[in-house]
């Protein structure tokens, strides 16, 4: 799940007005506005600044998103922006998530409060809060408004499960994909590299138009230009780029080399720390990278893999958590009392390993979801565990551990998800691309972009 400490940042930076009092207006006069009439200032607050299909987005939620974007910036350290600019980048991200949940309510997508308490439970833990309340209760101290930051975190995670939905469940990858991967990586020599980037996109519409396409160009060379003349990366970022992750200066954090396009891999290799790349071109349009740090890491030789088997019972809004729990204790029961753990999962589990009597053969670190391997490491060989993820509840047993050096068969598994990596974005930016061009948008801003 894609909720990281950024959203935790996010809430705790929303604390007092960034500008101060003498701040320009969000039209960028520079002029500290006399006390206005309540009704004017009113119609102002209310007006619309873009139309998105059948919704608005007003002027009231787009200050709302402004001031936030930009107490977020300064906590960072990144200069700001123009006004103007970065007005209409925060504009842009809101017509895109907007879009989103658009889709997702048409579709049938949605969190229920249950599945959101427990991410937001995870947030707490993951940013050393001892509960959701004390979270809850740090957040508010700062000022922060918690029913909105609940339903932020509730858009994220329906953003995931559209990602997974109609990205990543639809990704293919052919052996001949992995053994060009494996051959290009033996050549290399360097699969044990660490790479710390940002970046800057420009996307390029679908069946774009030579016009626009040139106009991209135009955006990420003029782009490219500020930063050759000394200007700061994460502001040109942040008034630059199209990418979701513009508003922390385009920062991807650290990369291994085998899960960066060999595009860009390539460029990256003749980079110093601190240097750019020209501009580059990929499906989804203009990208420049910034090298920020590099590091040599070799992947371990050996991996402790853990034997597993499981029975779940799915949630929904036919089975709420409640009875899904108590489904699962009932199974539970069943087996300590001396039932068979494979016949009850043939017989109960609701998982895809159900036929092999829940069986999941050898797992190797990363390829389940975080609470599920976090239940499974802390169980001794034999021993049962409960544990909810996204997917409803499991029980899960450890059959065996061993340590065992990483083989043929493991290497093949890795490419795929390294190649499953940066396919998923590549296609992530072309299905947001889509949604984009069918929809109906209707600027109301001057000088819309």
């Amino acid at each position: 799940m894609r909720i990281t400490a950024l959203m935790m940042c996010c809430a705790l930076c929303a604390l007092q007005n960034a500008y101060g009092a003498d701040a320009p207006s969000a039209g960028g006069t520079g002029k500290t506005p006399s006390s206005p009439d309540p009704q004017q200032q009113a119609g102002v607050i209310d007006s619309v600044v873009a139309v998105v299909n059948d919704d608005v987005i007003t002027r009231h939620e787009l200050d709302d998103h402004l001031r936030m974007v930009v107490q977020q910036l300064q906590k960072q350290g990144t200069p700001l922006p123009a006004p103007d600019v970065l007005e209409r980048q925060i504009l842009e991200r809101m017509i895109t998530d907007m879009l989103q949940a658009q889709y997702a309510k048409e579709n049938g997508v949605r969190v229920n409060d249950t599945q959101l308490d427990l991410a937001i439970t995870r947030i707490a833990q993951q940013n050393d809060f001892k509960s959701s309340a004390e979270f809850r209760a740090r957040l508010e101290a700062d000022g922060v408004d918690y029913k909105r930051f609940r339903e932020e975190i509730r858009s994220e995670i329906v953003s995931t499960r559209l990602r997974e939905r109609e990205v990543e469940s639809k990704l293919t990858i052919s052996d001949s994909e992995v053994d060009n991967y494996l051959a290009n990586k033996a050549r290399a020599g360097n699969a044990g590299d660490e790479f710390h980037l940002a970046h800057i996109l420009v996307v390029v519409p679908e069946q774009a138009s030579a016009e626009k396409i040139q106009a991209a160009r135009e955006r990420a060379e003029k782009a490219l230009g500020e930063l050759k003349r000394g200007a700061d990366f994460a502001q040109v970022a942040a008034g630059t780029s199209d990418a979701k992750d513009a508003l922390k200066g385009g920062d991807l954090g650290w990369r291994q080399a085998d899960r960066i396009p060999p595009l860009f891999l390539n460029e990256l290799q003749n980079l110093q720390s601190g240097q750019v790349t020209a501009v580059l071109r990929s499906p989804n349009g203009f990208h420049i990278l910034k090298l920020v740090e590099k590091r040599s890491g070799d992947a371990p030789v050996v991996i402790t893999q853990t034997h597993t088997r499981h029975i779940l019972v799915k949630t929904s809004e036919i089975v709420p958590e409640g009875e899904a729990r108590s489904r699962l204790m009932e199974i539970k029961q069943r087996i300590e009392d001396g039932a068979d753990f494979a016949e009850q999962a043939k017989r109960y589990s609701q998982d895809g390993s159900a036929q092999q009597g829940g069986d999941l053969d050898w797992i190797s670190p990363g390829q389940t979801v975080p609470e599920f391997e976090a239940e499974m490491n802390r169980l001794k060989p034999g021993q049962m565990g409960v544990v909810q993820t996204q997917f409803g509840w499991h029980l899960i047993q450890v059959l065996q551990r061993r340590n065992t050096d990483i083989s043929v068969q493991q290497q093949r598994q890795q490419a795929r998800v390294a190649i499953g990596t940066f396919k998923s974005d590549e296609l992530y930016q072309d299905w947001l691309r889509q949604l984009r061009d069918r929809a109906f948008v209707e600027y109301r801003l001057e000088e819309p972009r």
